[in-house]
């Protein structure tokens, strides 16, 4: 939510070319930034079958992030398109839904309509079709995905991962900030964004941060810097001082797992 999921000027930094020179294809979905969940995966959908067309590929592996883990399961279980998919693995998304958005949706809805509505604006000049901001928020509430998970579960041909990121303190990402510490008094720790337990599903693989005490924030997973965190080495499996190492990491498990 908040970024557009294509090649230019979009949000994945350098971690589609690094991945495309070790061998992976690489696809976009183009749907909306601040678009419904049902919207975006009509957007999805033409883009996934475009994809396919052009590659002649049977099936994909999906790697994404926050809001997008959702609108890949809905495009799986209610769009019935898991014949093309392969593996879905979902960065901070939250499938459990977010605490801090259902406190949020108790402020007066008049005064969050009118500030979606502006927003909206925003984002139709920022290159989104139909953008709804407050239809957005709704669905990230734990209320909406409880009801989602419900009527969308998992595929059985398919495997499902997650991972969850955390910042080390809220000087981590003074983009993130305030964020951070919003949602570290409304919910817990976590990426600035959504906490650890509202991000698993599936297999999931831990909790991840930063070589250095920077951590790592909800923009630094899709790198938003286009710059390493750090110069240290990992100390761990779940340190990362580079975030497209992880991504390499992930399609190298992937491709020996089989998918």
């Amino acid at each position: 939510m908040g970024f557009h999921d294509r090649e230019i000027n979009g949000y994945w930094g350098r971690i589609p070319d690094i991945l495309r020179k070790h061998g992976a294809e690489v696809f976009f979905g183009f749907q909306d930034a601040n678009g419904s969940i049902e919207n975006n995966c009509r957007t999805l959908e033409k883009s996934l079958l475009d994809f396919l067309k052009k590659t002649g590929a049977e099936k994909v592996n999906i790697i994404a992030h926050s809001k997008g883990g959702v609108e890949a399961r809905y495009l799986i279980s209610t769009m019935n398109l898991g014949k093309y998919i392969a593996s879905v693995t979902t960065i901070s998304t939250p499938h459990n839904g977010s605490v801090s958005m259902d406190k949020i949706m108790k402020l007066p809805h008049i005064l969050l309509k009118i500030g979606c509505r502006i927003y909206d604006i925003f984002m139709k000049i920022s290159g989104d079709k139909k953008p709804q901001t407050y239809r957005c928020l709704e669905q990230l509430t734990t209320g909406f995905m409880a009801d989602f998970n419900r009527k969308n579960p998992d595929d059985k041909g398919i495997y499902y991962r997650s991972y969850a990121f955390r910042m080390k303190n809220p000087f981590s990402d003074v983009l993130m900030m305030i964020p951070y510490i919003a949602v570290g008094i409304l919910d817990g720790k976590g990426d600035g964004m959504l906490t650890p337990p509202e991000v698993i599903w599936g297999d999931f693989k831990g909790i991840y941060t930063g070589t250095s005490n920077r951590g790592i924030s909800h923009i630094d997973e899709v790198d938003t810097r286009r710059m390493r965190f750090s110069r240290k080495i990992p100390q761990n499996n779940h340190e990362i001082s580079n975030i497209p190492d992880f991504y390499v990491k992930i399609i190298s498990e992937l491709k020996g797992m089989g998918y």
